[in-house]
């Protein structure tokens, strides 16, 4: 258990933050916890991004970017970043946050997205996916989130992994290497497939394929070299978005390693330790930058500053690496 000062700093926070400290860190009973999650679509954080819905259940008008978004204008140009404000983005931080999936149904969301929303690619309709791995990844966990029938993107991630065990979003135009961030992405939508619906045996054994390729590297190297594959994986800022860092790998792994009962992979051990060097004095995590782009708004402290997010990732993975790898 961390030190009370610490303690009691991130619980003094956004409900979408706090039942996480309740249950992960400070292992109260359930219904301390639950009774804190049940706040997320009312006030703070979740209830300020459920008022931005749109009534045709999207956001911002668009499945990955705005409506009207300019792919030529100033939004799009090289180190812009993209906006994170429309219906992918915003059912992927809601889901993070925790918010209870019937807020959504009672709002008819899956539905209306089914009949509303279509993807930038193709116009092709919103639950079925396109061709990028991360924007299926999302969709299948979101899908399984609200309850609707994706099974068939677990089918289609299956089939678009790569021969080294990854995958990567630029398949399409040629890449035969797997990506680290794409393959994180993918391995977390799966995990979220199978703890709802127990996911097939083909992507199940995926799952375990997709993990070896991370573990393989260390979670941060070359296989080549044994080098450090860039500076991105030591890096920590929240909110995470698409990006690769050892620490969201080693939460992911965390999750994966409690849902299949097994302990902790020795060959993190070296990620762990990147994680652990990052760790303040005071038992903080520092928000090291911002991801660029259009945002509805802020969701945690400014660069520079002890990041209660990145605080609760930090925290948790180091408690369950020092209370099981050894």
């Amino acid at each position: 258990m961390p030190a009370q000062a610490l303690t009691d700093r991130l619980l003094d926070s956004d409900p979408a933050l706090r039942w996480q400290v309740e249950r992960d860190l400070l292992c109260e009973p359930p219904e301390v916890w639950q009774a804190t999650r049940a706040r997320i679509g009312a006030e703070g954080l979740g209830a300020r991004l459920l008022a931005l819905q749109d009534d045709d259940g999207q956001w911002a008008g668009g499945a990955f970017f705005p409506a009207g978004f300019d792919f030529h204008g100033p939004e799009a140009a090289p180190g812009a970043g993209q906006p994170w404000t429309a219906t992918t983005w915003s059912l992927n931080t809601l889901r993070g946050w925790g918010l209870d999936p019937a807020v959504l149904r009672a709002r008819r969301t899956a539905q209306l997205l089914a009949e509303n929303c279509r993807w930038d690619y193709e116009n092709l309709p919103y639950w079925g996916g396109e061709v990028d791995c991360c924007i299926n990844a999302y969709t299948l966990a979101n899908g399984a989130w609200l309850g609707v029938e994706v099974g068939g993107l677990t089918d289609w991630l299956v089939e678009h992994r790569m021969g080294d065990g990854g995958w990567n979003c630029e398949w399409i135009s040629g890449s035969v290497r797997s990506s680290y961030h794409s393959t994180l992405n993918v391995l977390a939508a799966l995990l979220e497939h199978e703890a709802a619906t127990g996911g097939t045996a083909a992507s199940r054994a995926a799952r375990r394929e997709g993990q070896e390729y991370l573990l393989a590297r260390g979670l941060f190297r070359r296989r080549s070299t044994g080098g450090m594959v860039a500076p991105w994986v030591d890096t920590y800022v929240y909110p995470f978005r698409w990006r690769y860092s050892v620490l969201r790998a080693a939460d992911y792994f965390r999750r994966a390693c409690l849902q299949d009962g097994v302990s902790p992979d020795p060959r993190m051990s070296d990620a762990i330790e990147l994680v652990r060097a990052a760790r303040r004095p005071d038992g903080t995590w520092v928000q090291e930058g911002r991801h660029p782009g259009r945002a509805w708004f802020e969701e945690d402290v400014p660069p520079g500053e002890p990041s209660p997010w990145l605080t609760l990732y930090g925290v948790r993975v180091l408690e369950w690496w020092d209370g099981l790898a050894g």
